[in-house]
């Protein structure tokens, strides 16, 4: 049966970015959207993090990723945005109430979105903005002290770049493609295929594929239950969300296009957890309102929030939250799922050009 959900309004505020991240260490999930940190359980208090720059309807605030940058225990977070040119972190500063540092990672060019993966598998994320005009593909290393804590700083490392009058271009995705058990990178044209030594070794390109202004990330999972990874691909700023099956034909890999919702626009973040409690992730996605404030199709469409459920064949829609727009709720560029009341289930947090949310998870 599908799942029931309770809506919540937690904030007018029209960041499009948010985490679920424990800012005061006390045990209980907050939620960090743009300028501001919204104490839990119940995400009433609001305390100040930094003045966010506004440019019309964005801010330059494009994720929240938590890690703990300086090793103090407590999490920081990670943004960047199309706007500053820069990957970025806030410094919490431990107490309630007093703004936070803000300090610059890297020089990268205007970065769609940012995400976390750990790339080198020693158990601490490396940083990946998505640079759709760059033609260098950047990984920033968090560089750590001889007890492995964080010590402030991160190592740009340039895995990739491409020839000139070519470009990384829009969308983002990590996984193990190859079937070794790396991490490869996943951009609009192809992928990168990670070596042994992801430092030290060549990256191989793989042009295989041309996704479009593809979402991010791109979700790499076993979709079919085959034993080797497919691709999850929203279009971010037109219609459509498709998975992609490949199999080798000729020493060639050969990539098929199966639809899962070619009717609703602008699927620019999407997460793969298990949200309804059965042991198997899901696809939890929706639009992003105002993407290009106006100027997608499928712009004035309702739109929503859904999960998608893999059926053996293909994916089952269930509806979250639709409807028309002033009614219904997106999910902005960054959004968050993790169990916010002890329930064991998963909610979601919703940020967005449409106010920040909460939906709980009420079960079947």
């Amino acid at each position: 049966m599908p799942l029931k959900w309770k809506k919540v309004w937690v904030s007018d505020e029209t960041f499009e970015s948010a985490g679920i991240i424990d800012v005061d260490n006390d045990g209980i999930p907050d939620i960090v959207s743009g300028g501001f940190w919204y104490q839990g359980p119940d995400f009433r208090k609001k305390h100040p993090v930094g003045a966010v720059k506004q440019y019309g309807e964005y801010f330059d605030d494009f994720s929240t990723i938590p890690l703990d940058v300086n090793g103090n225990g407590k999490m920081d977070v990670i943004t960047g945005g199309w706007w500053g040119n820069t990957l970025r972190w806030w410094e919490n500063p431990g107490e309630t109430g007093k703004p936070w540092t803000e300090h610059i990672i890297g020089e990268t060019g205007s970065i769609e979105t940012t995400r976390a993966w750990d790339i080198d598998g020693d158990g601490i994320v490396e940083i990946v903005p998505n640079t759709p005009g760059a033609r260098d593909v950047k990984i920033f290393k968090l560089k750590t002290d001889k007890e492995g804590k964080g010590a402030g700083e991160f190592e740009k490392m340039v895995i990739y770049e491409f020839p000139e009058k070519e470009v990384q271009g829009h969308g983002l995705g990590c996984g193990d493609i190859a079937g070794n058990g790396r991490m490869d990178i996943i951009l609009r044209k192809g992928w990168l295929e990670c070596p042994a030594n992801p430092w030290k070794d060549k990256w191989i390109w793989h042009p295989e594929f041309d996704l479009g202004g593809a979402s991010v990330p791109v979700i790499v999972a076993d979709v079919d239950g085959d034993g080797r990874n497919e691709m999850i691909v929203g279009s971010a700023h037109g219609y459509g969300l498709c998975w992609y099956s490949w199999k080798i034909v000729n020493g060639k890999r050969e990539w098929t296009t199966h639809q899962i919702d070619p009717f609703n626009a602008q699927y620019h973040d999407m997460i793969w957890k298990d949200i309804d409690g059965d042991g198997k992730p899901e696809l939890i996605t929706g639009k992003r309102h105002r993407a290009h404030c106006g100027r997608d199709a499928g712009e004035w469409d309702d739109y929503g929030i859904y999960y998608f459920k893999w059926n053996g064949e293909s994916f089952s829609k269930q509806v979250i939250d639709y409807g028309p727009i002033g009614e219904a709720k997106g999910i902005g560029i960054f959004f968050d799922v993790a169990d916010l009341r002890g329930t064991g289930r998963l909610d979601i947090v919703a940020p967005g050009k449409d106010g920040l949310y909460i939906f709980y998870n009420e079960g079947q």
